[in-house]
This record gives C-alpha cells, sequence and structure tokens, in this order.
C-alpha cells in the first residue's frame, strides 16, 4: 500500500512576501518597529492605505504568536492613520476580513476614503459627528 504525499497548501501572503522584505515599491505612511503603513499597491479607493504587523500574523481570529499585545500595536496605528484620513478628506473607513475573504493570509487592516463629498457624505449617514 503506497501513501499519497500531499503538498501543503500555498498561503498567499504578500506582506510578508513582497511588502515588508522591500521587494516592492510602496509610499509609506507609518512606521513603527513593529507595525508598517502604506499606500495599497492596487487601491481599490482614492485614499487606500493598508496598516500590517511586520511579522506575520495570520488574521484577526488566529493572532499566532503575536499575541494581543502586538495587536494592540497594530490598532493604535491603524487609528492614528484613520485619524489623518479623516482630518484631511472627511471620513474614513477601517475593515479587515478573515476566511474566505482574506485574500492574503496575514493580518492587515484597510484605511480608506471611498471619495465622497462631505455632503455625499452628510446624505447618506446623517449628521452624528457634528
Amino acid at each position: 500500500m503506497t501513501t499519497a504525499v500531499v503538498a501543503p497548501a500555498k498561503v498567499s501572503d504578500f506582506y510578508c512576501h513582497q511588502a515588508i522584505p522591500g521587494l516592492v515599491e510602496f509610499e509609506r505612511v507609518m512606521e513603527t518597529d513593529r507595525v508598517l503603513a502604506f499606500h495599497h499597491t492596487k487601491p481599490s479607493h482614492p485614499v487606500h492605505i493598508v496598516v500590517v504587523p511586520k511579522e506575520h500574523i495570520p488574521s484577526l481570529v488566529d493572532l499566532g504568536d503575536g499575541g494581543p499585545e502586538l495587536l494592540a500595536e497594530v490598532m493604535d496605528v491603524v487609528a492614528k492613520v484613520a485619524d489623518q484620513v479623516r482630518e484631511k478628506h472627511g471620513a474614513a473607513s477601517v475593515t479587515t476580513n478573515v476566511g474566505l475573504y482574506q485574500e492574503s493570509k496575514h493580518l492587515h487592516w484597510h484605511v480608506y476614503h471611498r471619495g465622497e463629498t462631505d455632503e455625499q457624505i452628510r446624505e447618506m449617514y446623517g449628521h452624528g459627528d457634528n
């Protein structure tokens, strides 16, 4: 009886394999010893920034060896970047993905402004922040 050898699943990790080692060009927004924020290399929005831990963390629901301390550091940078985007453009959205929604299996947060005017935003969402 022979046993089939199953190759390990290919894990897509653009951040560990390309961005963090500097193999692709991008514009840095903010950086600490353990966290990197940069303009998305293929933006989906007029302002689209990605925030990642510099060490491999699989996702928000699987912090791997990073633990809550690294997540707190990442979230501190996410908050600062979101505040910069809000200050400049009037609004910011922040998202992360898990499971099949997560194309790159490395914890990352998207901070973006979709491009609406202040009037369009107020019309859709009201005036709760005023």
